[in-house]
């Protein structure tokens, strides 16, 4: 009987996908080339995949084995063995930080991840949330804009073929700070006064600002209240903001005033008895806070920002200061000057 002789051409391959894997092996694989519908063995480098699947005739599927390094992967039918394409062994990543560390619950801001093995990364996760985006800068460092999530800690974890690795609790989502109030509420050109500032989510705060100025000084009390020095200013309110990791507060206003200036004192002179009144003229009346006559206090009446009406106070003959103190700070002296009754 005779026998008859066939050709069986050698197989070649054209791709694998994907073409690289983590160490441990596992990853199912696609062979891509000609002459593979009689596969009888897939082997990267010298070590069999753990399974495979003929597809078609060009077309097969393979679970890698473990390795490592950089191998070729071959195909072998009765024709003989193909030509190899590399596959590559991926090592692990892993994550040793993350700069900075804390941000706003809207997101938005650029972090540095680093660590090692991060070449080829496919994803960064912040606890569940994928990144907005990321760009591997290095195989130690990738850049990495923060999604939005709540308040709170989260896992940063990366993906690479060579596997996952996860920061647990590595980044804080910062509420951003509110302010309800500001006491008190206005003060000197100088500055120089303390102001107590109140909210809520204050206590990582890293700037107070008074419009575009920053506090001469400021110190957290608690997560509801800041105290802060107030810098020198010009006439007028302004917005005063807290600034911490998860953004900057709403504006609070707070009023830089003039210190009030007396320009007349009607009637400017009067009994020793005191018991009339007089009329202050001048600017910056409207916040007085207090009227001195000599070293005394004296009852008054606001009446507008430019008279106070004052009560004039007993006292000896001869001529007294009287001057307006406002939160924008104290007059400079007019003279009232006291005269004796004469004598009967």
């Amino acid at each position: 009987m005779p026998f008859t002789y066939t050709t069986a051409s050698v197989p070649v391959l054209t791709s694998v996908t994907p073409s690289s894997g983590p160490a441990a092996g596992g990853t199912t694989v696609t062979l891509t080339g000609t002459g593979l519908a009689t596969t009888s063995a897939v082997r990267f480098g010298a070590t069999a995949a753990t399974s495979f699947t003929v597809v078609s005739d060009t077309h097969v599927t393979a679970v890698a084995p473990a390795g490592t390094g950089t191998v070729q992967v071959t195909v072998t039918t009765p024709g003989g063995t193909s030509n190899g394409v590399s596959y590559t062994y991926s090592v692990a990543p892993s994550l040793t930080g993350i700069s900075p560390s804390q941000g706003p619950t809207s997101g938005g801001n650029t972090v540095t991840i680093t660590g090692t093995n991060l070449t080829g990364t496919t994803a960064v996760t912040f606890g569940t949330t994928p990144a907005t985006s990321f760009t591997v800068l290095s195989p130690t460092q990738i850049s990495a804009v923060v999604p939005a999530a709540t308040a709170g800690p989260v896992d940063i974890t990366v993906t690479t073929p060579g596997g996952t690795s996860t920061l647990q609790s590595a980044y804080f989502y910062v509420s951003t700070p509110v302010l309800t109030g500001v006491a008190p509420p206005s003060g000197p050109l100088s500055g120089g006064n303390t102001v107590t500032l109140t909210g809520i989510h204050l206590v990582e705060a890293t700037a107070v600002r008074f419009g575009t100025t920053a506090a001469t000084g400021f110190t957290v009390v608690s997560d509801s209240q800041i105290t802060a020095v107030v810098p020198a200013g010009a006439a007028g309110p302004v917005d005063v903001t807290v600034t911490t990791a998860g953004g900057t507060s709403n504006g609070i206003s707070y009023t830089y005033l003039a210190a009030p200036v007396v320009t007349t004192v009607v009637p400017n002179t009067g009994p020793t008895a005191g018991g009339i009144t007089l009329t202050l003229t001048g600017t910056g009346f409207a916040q007085a806070t207090q009227v001195l006559i000599g070293s005394d206090p004296a009852g008054f009446t606001i009446v507008s920002d430019t008279h106070i009406v004052v009560e004039a106070l007993p006292g000896a003959a001869g001529p007294v200061a009287v001057t307006v103190t406002s939160p924008g700070g104290t007059s400079a002296p007019v003279t009232y000057t006291r005269v004796a009754s004469p004598g009967i």
